[in-house]
């Protein structure tokens, strides 16, 4: 049985809103203005080669189907474009990039599917409203943040919209590289 990884780029202030830059948010690009070393690549790295799957919200998976096709030069690019993806959405017709197939219906049936079938992590990233359903519903076995040192003061939150107090216990806490970057992990308590 997989394990569901939520794994985000956060600002200090929990925005995880258009940290590339590429969504035209005002104050997007956030990320690129720290350099998160070797080891956070590394991280990164790890983290990828340990799923089995993505799970991305219909944004999301429209971006990284845009970008990712073109990035085939490493094994990091080449995973992204081989692994299977799982795009859940209502309004997606098609799913062009390799092995993406579209979800719909219970959001809850839909990842106990995924979570007996998939071998390795299944991995959420970016997709905000997927990643707060997936919450609401207790379905997030691991949330892994990989934090900024920077206040955004607005945009798209991890936890907005959180309808209950949960309580998380860190599993782990690591700077990576020297610019103040650090990943914490978390689990549900």
């Amino acid at each position: 049985m997989s394990k569901l990884v939520v794994s985000e780029f956060v600002s200090v202030d929990g925005v995880m809103e258009d940290p590339g830059g590429g969504e035209s948010y005002e104050r997007g690009g956030w990320a690129f203005r720290f350099e998160r070393s070797p080891d956070g690549d590394r991280y990164k790295y790890d983290e990828l080669m340990a799923a089995g799957a993505m799970l991305l919200g219909r944004v999301t998976y429209e971006g990284f189907a845009q970008a990712w096709p073109k990035m085939e030069s490493d094994d990091f690019g080449r995973k992204m474009n081989t692994m299977p993806k799982y795009v859940y959405s209502s309004t997606l017709r098609s799913a062009d990039w390799t092995n993406s197939t579209i979800l719909t219906g219970d959001l809850g049936e839909r990842v106990a599917e995924l979570k007996d079938s998939v071998e390795g992590d299944l991995l959420v990233a970016g997709s905000a409203q997927l990643a707060q359903g997936l919450a609401a519903l207790g379905l997030v076995d691991e949330y892994r943040l990989m934090v900024y040192p920077v206040l955004l003061g607005a945009g798209k939150r991890l936890f907005d919209g959180t309808s209950a107090p949960a309580t998380l216990r860190a599993t782990d806490v690591r700077p990576v590289g020297d610019a103040g970057v650090a990943v914490l992990t978390y689990v549900p308590a």
